[in-house]
């Protein structure tokens, strides 16, 4: 099967580009944005995926406000051929330049959410680590993944009211990851599995004045590092231009460690301390205190109706509102978060996210079910 993207000289295998190289059915590739106020007022997130051995393509738009409901549209769709066509119904993202600009549009619809947003980048492109979990001699999870820091402009339309989305206010990252992960309805057959499934995960992309630092935790269920990573870049004032996605700018710590304070009897982080090493043994000891949480349920993750990759039909759109100061925070689809948080390190201040999953056993935590919470 050919698209238009065989026009170009992509090809990576001697198929065509619609042709993976794994035929493994929870491929993905996926597109996760998300963009908050600076005073930590509102926090917006964007999610559309392409599952190409499903034959579906999804996405979901969602808003909190401090004190208020998370409202979410969800739309899903046959995955269409041609990869570059990347709307569902109402919803629309169009990679106005690639590596620097994208627009998301949703038209009204009965979610009362609409938008008109612009990100535009404000670093190079950041490469992460390879991502991959096991479960016994499978793969369960294997992905690539690069950020980008940047600013949103444009509207958001919502059943409280519009919000006007200034470049001077509002920060945003936009995330994009491709590879293999659970995803859709469950497997079927075979023998079951053993043990418990358990997995840990913070990630930390924080706004300096002038620079952004960025840290990734990833464990197993005894604490043993899967992936630790954490690197510096300088911001610029105005978007890149050049036609290189990485500016040559990034820096890599050698190491990033963690110390997690939980609201009691849950799994969600009340605050927490990253303690970044430099090669040279010099340490950046950077303090978070949230300030906004949101649910990542809320685009997708974990959502019991609208999760990713699952078959709605040839076009399926739906909503969701939910008040997060009222969730039971130890169900599992409640577990996946975001959170904005003020951050120092002694010296400096600023503002970013704090992602945080812990599924399963996490023994550092003293956690040992599935969905136990911290004593």
């Amino acid at each position: 099967m050919l698209n238009l993207l065989d026009d170009f000289p992509i090809h990576q295998t001697c198929e065509p580009v619609a042709h993976l190289a794994t035929t493994d059915r929870n491929a993905y590739d996926r597109f996760w944005m998300c963009g908050f106020s600076d005073d930590g007022e509102w926090y917006f997130g964007i999610a559309m995926g392409l599952y190409p051995h499903r034959s579906v393509l999804d996405c979901a738009f969602s808003l909190v406000r401090r004190d208020g409901l998370q409202r979410s549209f969800f739309a899903s769709r046959r995955a269409p051929a041609e990869r570059t066509v990347m709307d569902v119904g109402p919803f629309r993202m169009v990679n106005e330049v690639p590596m620097r600009r994208t627009r998301v549009t949703l038209d009204d619809n009965e979610s009362g959410l609409a938008c008109d947003l612009v990100f535009s980048a404000r670093t190079g492109a950041i490469a992460e680590a390879r991502q991959t979990l096991w479960s016994g001699s499978r793969r369960t999870m294997d992905a690539t993944r690069f950020d980008l820091f940047g600013r949103w402009s444009g509207t958001i339309r919502t059943p409280e009211g519009d919000i006007a989305v200034s470049a001077d206010r509002c920060l945003g990252i936009k995330d994009r990851s491709w590879g293999i992960r659970r995803v859709g309805e469950p497997e079927v057959g075979g023998a079951p599995l053993t043990g418990l499934f358990s997995s840990f995960f913070l990630w930390l992309p924080l706004f300096w004045d002038d620079h952004i630092t960025q840290a990734i935790i990833f464990d197993d269920r005894q604490g043993r590092p899967l992936m630790r990573e954490a690197m510096i870049s300088p911001l610029h004032a105005v978007e890149p231009d050049g036609t290189s996605a990485e500016d040559g700018l990034l820096k890599h710590y050698a190491t990033v460690r963690h110390q997690v304070d939980y609201h009691p009897q849950t799994r969600l982080a009340r605050s927490a301390q990253f303690d970044l090493r430099a090669h040279d043994d010099s340490l950046r000891s950077i303090s978070c205190k949230p300030i906004l949480r949101f649910h990542m349920k809320g685009i997708g993750y974990g959502h019991p109706e609208w999760g990713h990759g699952r078959w709605k039909g040839e076009l399926a759109i739906g909503h969701d509102c939910f008040d997060p100061a009222r969730l039971d925070l130890l169900q599992m689809e409640n577990f996946h978060v975001q959170q904005v948080v003020r951050v120092s390190d002694g010296a400096r201040s600023g503002i970013g996210t704090m992602e945080q999953v812990i599924l399963g056993p996490y023994e550092p935590a003293g956690l040992a079910g599935m969905t136990d919470g911290v004593a």
